[in-house]
């Protein structure tokens, strides 16, 4: 359809967001409660509405509920400075029922003018081609009727909309995925071509934007510390009290089907294509994040910061970056070396308290995703990229460790196969075996430019785990 980036009479209009977890209520829901305090009629008449698709997140809706919506947000800089700020932006807790009965009729109203979601990278079932991979139990549950993923509920709320004359509506994505509005809009049309939904499909081409955008701000999950430090710096418990880094970043492609509240206002980057910064934040921030937490985790550390601080593990990053990422993605509008120092002074705020055990989690999305580009970029141009393959060097003997069950913590991983993975490192050639998948590698998977390299990074990642001992 053609979207539309003007702003509308707010009177009435509701911003539905999926997604009950910590980073929504530390970004997009701060973002919005700023737009609201701001006093202008055309931004305070929109409302916020917050869901789940799964009943995981219900204490803390029922919780959210009792409170108003509110809840108080602290954020710290690397230099310790906290603050506190009650965040007033939720205005709607969308009652959770198994059927999301409550959640369909709230988004196939009229007035809910933008839907977005945060349902991590895996949960958006693409493989390495961007086709959704039915083999996935609840994806192929949802083919079926069931609602356990973004494209089920998705699909029932669309279906109720069309059906009552709803209008256009925003599809917004706000998950690290790279093209995430257009990689999430493709998935969906996949998924009702597969339901045979043809009436449907047509109704969300002819009526939904998606536009990508990209997302940051470090959040933690939260703990009881936090709530003990909101208690005692506010004076009052709150139960859904959370904390994130004092940086934060919004960049949204301006297409929106049906108007938008003037994020603009508020420090949201509203542009005409998001790529350069998608890649920046994705390759820099995102998969250095992944190789810090890996590498801290193999020699017994819990924090990100603890990881950051060690200098071999920071040249890891720092490395990466460097000698691979920055020649990939020269020439950018932002300065790379600069957002690469700042991204580093970022993980090493020992104030964050950020786990390894949340940021190793999914890796066999992240491997695809924020790292096999360079990857390709680095082969394609006659460069070997060592420094890169010592992050999925670190992710396999990670995998090692995980399956003598060795790891500190219950590793978490919402696409990967157990019964596979530890076929494959059982094999005779594990490391072959790990080259050869091509849900992890794509058009890289069984190629020698791929696997000699990676066996020396795995010969020096091994050399530096044993001086650790």
């Amino acid at each position: 359809m053609q979207a539309t980036s003007s702003t509308t009479d707010a009177a009435g209009n509701t911003w539905l967001h999926i997604g009950a977890g910590s980073f929504h209520r530390a970004h997009q829901a701060v973002y919005l409660h700023h737009l609201m305090e701001t006093g202008d009629a055309s931004n305070t008449g929109w409302s916020l509405a917050l869901a789940n698709i799964r009943d995981d997140m219900t204490p803390l809706l029922d919780a959210l509920e009792r409170q108003g919506g509110a809840y108080t947000l602290e954020t710290v800089t690397p230099g310790g400075v906290r603050n506190y700020e009650t965040i007033r932006s939720i205005k709607t807790i969308v009652p959770w029922d198994a059927a999301l009965l409550e959640l369909t009729a709230f988004g196939a109203r009229s007035t809910t003018k933008i839907i977005s979601f945060t349902v991590t990278e895996a949960g958006y079932y693409l493989d390495h081609h961007h086709r959704l991979d039915t083999r996935n139990p609840d994806l192929a549950a949802d083919l079926q009727g069931e609602l356990n993923t973004i494209y089920g509920a998705l699909t029932a709320i669309l279906r109720a909309r069309a059906a009552a004359n709803g209008g256009p509506v925003t599809l917004l994505n706000c998950d690290n995925l790279r093209h995430n509005g257009e990689r999430f809009h493709d998935g969906l049309l996949q998924f009702l071509a597969l339901r045979g939904e043809t009436a449907l499909q047509q109704w969300v081409s002819d009526h939904t934007s998606s536009p990508n955008s990209m997302v940051d701000r470090i959040t933690p999950r939260p703990t009881e510390e936090v709530r003990t430090r909101v208690a005692q710096a506010t004076g009052q418990a709150d139960p859904c009290a959370l904390m994130a880094e004092s940086f934060i970043q919004w960049v949204i492609e301006d297409q929106f089907a049906a108007g938008r509240p003037a994020l603009e206002k508020v420090g949201v980057e509203m542009v005409q294509s998001v790529l350069p910064y998608e890649e920046a934040k994705i390759r820099i921030l995102n998969a250095t994040h992944s190789c810090i937490a890996w590498a801290g985790t193999l020699v017994g550390l819990n924090y990100i910061h603890e990881s950051c601080a060690r200098p071999d593990i920071r040249k890891m990053a720092y490395d990466y970056v460097t000698q691979d990422v920055i020649p990939c993605l020269t020439p950018s509008p932002l300065d790379l070396a600069n957002y690469r120092d700042v991204v580093l002074e970022r993980f090493g705020n020992p104030n964050i308290q950020d786990s390894n055990q949340r940021v190793a989690a999914d890796g066999f999305s992240k491997i695809p995703g924020f790292i096999v580009p360079t990857l390709q970029e680095c082969i394609a141009r006659g460069a070997v990229p060592h420094a890169t393959l010592v992050l999925p060097a670190l992710f396999f003997l990670f995998l090692q460790r995980w399956a003598k069950n060795e790891l500190p913590y219950a590793y978490q991983d919402g696409i990967f196969d157990e019964s596979a993975t530890r076929t494959m490192l059982a094999s005779a050639d594990p490391v072959r075996a790990y080259c050869a998948d091509p849900a992890l590698w794509g058009t890289l998977a069984g190629s020698p430019q791929l696997e000699l390299p990676l066996r020396e990074a795995l010969v020096h990642v091994q050399n530096w785990l044993a001086q650790q001992t």
